[in-house]
């Protein structure tokens, strides 16, 4: 089984769709089975084209140019977080190409008002995969020491929404460092989650952010982070874990990187 997740800053990057472009291209040649994407932007007046799902939805506008290539297995699941950057409605997506048994978005901010940007909701879809119940999480989370919305409140609220059952994965931006201790990386680890980049037998650097960007401005032009995760409530065979789209064997097509398992879940 092949993940990846990628915040994709969505609607804000240069050359946007170019990047989108590439994005869907390394997805047509990856098969990634499951995809988590923070920062999923659609325009507050675009036309509604299918419940909740607009126009320009980012992941729509994606999902077409997957299957502009030929791709037609992949669905989404989209929901808004909150307004972001102005014009925007901003949220989170899963992406698929195997049936989705069931999907759910829930509030993990005591804060639910949308005009926030502090507001945070993640998004689930269960799906069945070689025999397996697995349960995928898409989050966009805040930060340790955040005064209005705490990292711990919020992950606090996400553990409760885990299933008792099954296996669980939690994919996104957690804007927590690995290499800070006693902070959000080494909480959730506490609380029963692994991290398949500790886990992979194969993996490379890691790091997801380097210098300045919303959020980490006080980051030095060299500083690298690790900070968009790939966690497990269960701790699975990890084959490989690779950063993608960092401009060395892949493009840069947001502010993040993105990360790419590949997991072996047969034993």
């Amino acid at each position: 089984m092949k993940l990846l997740t990628l915040n994709v800053h969505g609607w804000q990057e240069e050359n946007q769709m170019e990047k989108l472009k590439m994005l869907a291209r390394d997805i047509a040649n990856e098969r990634y089975d499951v995809i988590a994407l923070q920062e999923v932007m659609q325009s507050i007046d675009a036309p509604i084209v299918n419940k909740n799902i607009k126009a320009n939805n980012y992941a729509l506008v994606l999902n077409q140019l997957l299957q502009e290539l030929g791709v037609n297995d992949y669905d989404f699941v989209w929901d808004m977080a909150h307004y972001g950057f102005v014009t925007y409605e901003e949220g989170v997506a899963i992406l698929t190409r195997h049936p989705i048994k069931s999907s759910n978005s829930f509030f993990v901010t005591e804060l639910q008002d949308m005009n926030n940007w502090k507001t945070r909701k993640i998004i689930s879809a269960a799906i069945s995969y070689q025999g397996k119940e697995l349960t995928f999480f898409s989050g966009h989370f805040g930060w340790w020491n955040d005064d209005i919305a705490p990292f711990k409140e919020q992950i606090d609220a996400f553990f409760k929404h885990v299933p008792e059952s099954g296996i669980s994965f939690l994919m996104g931006d957690l804007n927590n460092d690995a290499n800070v201790r006693g902070e959000g990386f080494d909480y959730v680890k506490s609380n029963g989650f692994y991290d398949t980049y500790e886990l992979a037998k194969e993996k490379d650097d890691g790091l997801t952010i380097k210098g300045a960007i919303a959020g980490w401005n006080q980051n030095g032009k060299e500083d690298g982070r690790r900070i968009d995760y790939i966690l497990c409530n269960n701790p699975v065979n990890v084959k490989s874990s690779f950063v993608r789209f960092n401009g060395i064997e892949t493009p840069v097509v947001s502010d993040h990187a993105g990360v790419a398992v590949t997991l072996d879940l047969e034993n």
